[in-house]
C-alpha cells in the first residue's frame, strides 16, 4: 500500500514538472532570437532536456520517498501461515559479552551491543514474509527467548545488549547446552530450511552435539571481542578465541567471520536460503530506489551547467565570444 502511494506521488511530480517544462518552453520561445541568435533555436541536443528533466524528477521523487519510508524488517504483505525459512540465532549472553572492546569506534562498544548490530545487518536482508526468527540465549544454561517470530520489535528488543546473564546461574559458559537447545528447536523444521547463526566471543566450554538436524542448511559463526588484547572479567582474561571459533565452524560445516569490526560479507549473506527475493536475480527494490535517486539527482544537477555552456548553437556562441573583448576594450 505504501509503495503504491510512492508511485502515485512520483506520477504527480511527473505531470507537474511536465506542465512546468511546457510553460518554460513557451517563455523561452519569446526570447529565442535573443538567447540563441538569428535562428532562434538552441543546440539540437537540448530537445531531450525537457523530457529528461521531467523523468529525472519523477525517478528522484520515487527513490527518495521509498528510501525515507523503507524499513528492511517491516513487511507490507501478511506473513505466510507456514514459514518456509528459519533463522536460528544462538546468542552468547555471558558476562564477557559486556566487555567494551568491539565496534569501529576507538573507545569500542560492548560485545553484546556489537552482536545486536551484526545480527540486525542479517535481519535487514531477510524475506520476512516467509521467514521466522528464533533466538536462543546461552550462558551456563540455554533459554529460547524468541521463537518463530516475524515481529521486528520483538527481535530488536532481544538484541539491545542488555545483560541477560543475570537470568542464569553464574559459572562457565556452556556452548554445548546452547547447541542442544537450538538443535531441539531446529528438529521440528523441514530439511534445509534454516540458517544457524552463532554469535559469541569464543569464551566457551568445548564439546558439541554429534548430530546436526537436517533442517540446518547454513551455519555461520560470528566471533566478537578483540582477538589480540585480553580484558578482565570475573577474575580471568577474556578475548575472542579465533582459533576455537574457526574449529567450531569447521565441525559444524559452516563459515567463520570476525564480526568485531565488520559485518558479514555480502557474498555470504546473499548465499543464505532466506534472503529477500531480488528483482532480476541481482537487484532488490532498495537497489532500484538507490539507482533511481542517483540517476534522477545527477540528471537534475548536471542539466543546468550543460545548458549554460553548450545550450547555444556553436556559431552564435563564437560570435558572442568574439564580441566580449571588444566590449571590454570599449569600457576601458
Amino acid at each position: 500500500m505504501m509503495q503504491s502511494s510512492h508511485i502515485i506521488i512520483a506520477f504527480a511530480v511527473l505531470v507537474f514538472v511536465g506542465i512546468a517544462e511546457w510553460l518554460h518552453a513557451r517563455r523561452v520561445a519569446r526570447v529565442a532570437r535573443l538567447a540563441f541568435g538569428p535562428s532562434g533555436r538552441a543546440s539540437r541536443w537540448t530537445i531531450v532536456v525537457a523530457p529528461s528533466r521531467t523523468i529525472a524528477a519523477a525517478l528522484a521523487t520515487w527513490g527518495l520517498m521509498f528510501l525515507v519510508t523503507y524499513d528492511p524488517i517491516e513487511i507490507d504483505r501478511k506473513p505466510a501461515k507456514i514459514a518456509s525459512n528459519h533463522l536460528l540465532v544462538l546468542l552468547d549472553v555471558s558476562p564477557s559479552m559486556q566487555l567494551k572492546d568491539s565496534g569501529a569506534e576507538a573507545q569500542g562498544i560492548s560485545r553484546a551491543k556489537r552482536a545486536g548490530e551484526v545480527v540486525q545487518a542479517v535481519l535487514d536482508r531477510l524475506d520476512m514474509e516467509n521467514t521466522r526468527i528464533s533466538i536462543v540465549a546461552f550462558y551456563t544454561d540455554a533459554l529460547a527467548i524468541v521463537q518463530d517470530t516475524f515481529d521486528k520489535e520483538v527481535i530488536r528488543n532481544a538484541l539491545d545488549g542488555l545483560p541477560m546473564y543475570t537470568a542464569f546461574e553464574p559459572g562457565p559458559t556452556d556452548l554445548k547446552k546452547g547447541l542442544v537447545k537450538a538443535f531441539e528447536i531446529a528438529r521440528l523444521w523441514p530439511a534445509d530450511s534454516a540458517t544457524l547463526l552463532i554469535v559469541t566471543d569464543g569464551d566457551v566450554a568445548t564439546g558439541i552435539p554429534s548430530v546436526i538436524p537436517s533442517s540446518i542448511a547454513d551455519t555461520i559463526v560470528v566471533g566478537l571481542g578483540d582477538p589480540v588484547k585480553s580484558s578482565d572479567v570475573n577474575g580471568h582474561a577474556s578475548r575472542q578465541d579465533t582459533m576455537g571459533l574457526r574449529q567450531l565452524a569447521t565441525r559444524l560445516g559452516g563459515f567463520y567471520h570476525d564480526g568485531n569490526r565488520k559485518h558479514l560479507p555480502s557474498d555470504v549473506v546473499n548465499s543464505l536460503t532466506m534472503i529477500a527475493p531480488r528483482v532480476g536475480g541481482n537487484w532488490s527494490v532498495r537497489d532500484l530506489a538507490l539507482l533511481a535517486v542517483g540517476i534522477g539527482c545527477s540528471t537534475l544537477a548536471f542539466i543546468g551547467p550543460l545548458l549554460t555552456f553548450f545550450g547555444r548553437p556553436r556559431s552564435f556562441a563564437r560570435e558572442i565570444n568574439a564580441v566580449k573583448p571588444l566590449q571590454k576594450g570599449a569600457i576601458a
